[in-house]
């Protein structure tokens, strides 16, 4: 096996286990919005980074935090509803990327921004991504019952003493990070597919939660290597053909249990 695609299995699937149980909360507190919030304002990230010549992944990573951080600041004022300001903020984080992006004098493939190359991941992104993803894991993993407790009943996590508040904003950070880690690998404009398509999927045969992030963690590999197998034999754009894969696994999944 080559060493660009060795890479490129390594870096799908670690994206793939780690999505798959955070796609799983974005699912059940329907946060699907959130997620393309999120990846329009790492095209932020991308333009601050050319333009301040910074490392890229560093600003992409500030940039989807300190979103989510504002999210959460104009959610406890309720001044207007959750959809509408996550609109603005991914329009506005969108625009003004593009336009920061026509003032740096540097060239780059903005499709494979957008619609990412799994193909071409380097052994420095390979890096950040499984740094990103240990980081992630650890942080699900030691706070997975409260954030399950959080997400299904949060009154009465907050009855039993938990901190809701400091719950939502981690919840919301690690999100971000998986998503400025994942930007190269799917895009960002396909991100949140890989979060929510695996975790839906799950959902139709799961019969508890754990079940359900094993399930949506296993529906995306399946999707990384279909759409990886697809790139390599009928050159289609990787990013892409993952989410196809991944969609194709939920209607089939759907339609067994339709049948059931």
């Amino acid at each position: 096996m080559t060493d660009f695609l060795l890479r490129a299995v390594v870096a799908g699937l670690l994206l793939a286990l780690v999505a798959g149980p955070l796609g799983c909360f974005i699912v059940w507190r329907r946060m699907a919005y959130f997620g393309d919030t999120l990846s329009h304002s790492a095209l932020l990230g991308i333009a601050l980074g050319l333009l301040l010549n910074l490392n890229m992944q560093l600003t992409v990573i500030f940039i989807c935090c300190l979103v989510a951080l504002l999210l959460v600041l104009m959610e406890t004022r309720k001044s207007l509803a959750t959809d509408t300001l996550l609109g603005i903020l991914a329009h506005s984080s969108l625009a003004v990327g593009l336009v920061l992006l026509s003032f740096t004098k540097t060239q780059i493939d903005l499709q494979a921004y957008l619609f990412g190359d799994l193909l071409t991941v380097t052994n420095g992104e390979l890096l950040w991504l499984l740094g990103g993803c240990a980081l992630v894991m650890v942080v699900l993993l030691s706070n997975w019952n409260a954030l399950l407790s959080f997400t299904v009943q949060p009154e009465l996590a907050q009855v039993e003493g938990l901190n809701v508040a400091r719950l939502r904003v981690l919840l919301m950070l690690i999100i971000a990070v998986v998503v400025a880690v994942a930007m190269k690998i799917v895009g960002v404009l396909l991100i949140t597919s890989l979060l929510i398509i695996p975790a839906a999927t799950a959902r139709l045969f799961a019969r508890s939660p754990e079940q359900m992030a094993f399930g949506a963690s296993l529906s995306g590999c399946m999707a990384v290597a279909g759409g990886l197998t697809a790139s390599w034999f009928w050159d289609t754009p990787t990013g892409p053909s993952i989410v196809v894969v991944a969609a194709v696994l939920f209607a089939v999944s759907a339609l067994l249990k339709g049948r059931q």
